[in-house]
């Protein structure tokens, strides 16, 4: 069942990101607390990593248990291990090397280092990974990830889902291999949007004036085939955190006012 989107508009993208971490700990810390774990999918960009050091820096980091976190990503540059363009790589330096994780629940996609013969090779791996970690109430071949983070492009892509290639008309794999992605690297791996849409959670962030016309596309009704991040939405919730310049071209009754 689709959630409807909310929509939470910040003052600017500093603030957009500590506000967002502040809610990823606060969902983390009550996912803990009822389960006794929590997952969450990561993603790259300037937004995802901005997240990531605001977290870093959160007084109120120490309240997740994170050895009892598991993480994994939504997509990745097909590149060899430690590649400073890699999410992973950006990520552990944002946050992940300064908290106490489990290394066994810690899920980065496979690298471009010769384990795997491609990136569809590698995105099979990655699949059967996500698989090997469902449980039977996750009814599914992914985990029921607590918090599924995607940041959205210019162009309204999620993920390394780009518009009108194949890998957004994917509808029974969980990952892909992306071949000739518009933008560098073009080799990448990616969930699919099946896969993002078991998360219990999805939250999509974008900051900027470059960001305004694909985050009212998405929100306009455009279909997912044009507009991935329009396909892109949770089970139980959908919610996107914008700064004010993101939600520039969006009308005003469809959200609050901005926070201060």
């Amino acid at each position: 069942m689709t959630s409807a989107p909310q929509i939470v508009v910040h003052r600017d993208k500093d603030l957009m990101a500590r506000a967002a971490a502040a809610r990823l700990i606060t969902k983390i810390v009550d996912a803990q607390a009822a389960r006794g774990s929590a997952s969450v999918v990561l993603t790259g960009g300037r937004n995802g990593n901005g997240l990531l050091a605001a977290l870093a820096a959160s007084p109120a980091r120490d309240a997740v248990d994170w050895s009892r976190l598991d993480l994994w990503w939504g997509d990745e540059r097909y590149l060899p291990d430690g590649d400073a363009e890699r999410n992973v790589t950006q990520a552990r330096e944002a946050l992940l090397d300064a908290v106490g994780l489990d290394p066994s629940r810690v899920h980065p996609m496979p690298a471009a280092d010769g384990t795997h013969d491609d990136a569809d090779a590698a995105a099979e791996a990655y699949a059967a990974e996500l698989a090997a970690a469902a449980r039977p109430e996750d009814h599914g071949s992914v985990p029921s990830f607590d918090v599924l983070l995607l940041g959205v492009g210019p162009d309204t892509h999620v993920a390394s889902l780009f518009p009108e290639l194949p890998g957004v008309r994917e509808t029974d794999r969980t990952v892909i291999g992306v071949h000739g992605a518009p933008k560098p690297p073009p080799t990448r791996i990616s969930l699919t949007l099946p896969a993002i849409r078991a998360a219990r959670e999805v939250w999509l962030l974008a900051a900027g004036d470059d960001k305004a016309h694909a985050v009212a596309l998405a929100l306009s009704g455009a279909g997912e085939i044009q507009a991935p991040a329009a396909g892109a939405y949770g089970r139980s919730r959908t919610l996107w955190l914008l700064d004010q310049a993101a939600a520039g071209q969006l009308p005003r009754g469809l959200y609050p006012p901005a926070s201060p």
